[in-house]
């Protein structure tokens, strides 16, 4: 079989990777799957291209590891408050089953923030947020929303620390330096490659924000 990546050591944004219209992805996103061959919409699983279902919205500056899984379509039509789980209904051809409801339920839209680092074969549940600056661990089972500058690990995950302190992290979404344009970006890149969060808010000050 064909690999989707040329190297395991490059990514390719998701703007050249998507065609589904329910995958939105920001700027500079990219998805590194030469581990597990394919592209990223693979990643989004039995998300169909039809108006009205939940959505996979992907922020910029996102760093996604190969065969990350982001698991969506809602509950599939599996019910646990009801007393099979199994999705009768999917089988209108059997006539014991004719009278089976439609047990699906959406999730809501599954919401990657932005500079979001997603390890390899972590799997994303559906209708999950995950905050901006968040740090999903490999092969982590994201079963709840992750706040921003997080960084979870496990199964199912579960926060290990925050990134920097709660003063830098409200100057972080206070600047929201993905939304930047890339002037400014290029300005900023040896601050940006850097710890000094104030350095990079006196810099953002100096733009006339």
């Amino acid at each position: 079989m064909d690999n989707y990546f040329e190297s395991p050591f490059r990514g390719e944004t998701l703007d050249k990777q998507v065609a589904n219209p329910n995958i939105v992805v920001g700027r500079f996103s990219y998805y590194s799957g030469y581990y597990h061959g394919h592209s990223f919409e693979d990643c989004a699983r039995y998300l169909l291209p039809d108006e009205g279902v939940d959505r996979l919205i992907v922020g910029s500056f996102c760093s996604i590891g190969s065969g990350a899984a982001f698991i969506m379509a809602g509950n599939q039509g599996h019910r646990r408050d009801w007393i099979s789980s199994f999705p009768f209904y999917w089988m209108p051809e059997v006539p014991a089953f004719a009278g089976a409801e439609n047990g699906y339920r959406p999730a809501g839209d599954t919401v990657i923030g932005n500079d979001v680092w997603i390890g390899s074969e972590a799997v994303i549940m559906p209708g999950i947020t995950v905050g901006d600056g968040a740090v999903i661990g490999t092969r982590a089972l994201v079963t709840r929303d992750v706040e921003p500058y997080t960084i979870v690990g496990g199964n199912p995950a579960k926060p290990i620390r925050k990134r920097f302190d709660d003063r830098q992290i409200a100057l972080l979404l206070e600047m929201r330096w993905w939304e930047w344009d890339d002037a400014a970006l290029a300005g900023a890149m040896p601050l940006l490659t850097s710890g000094d969060v104030d350095g990079l808010h006196r810099y953002w000050l100096g733009l006339g924000a």
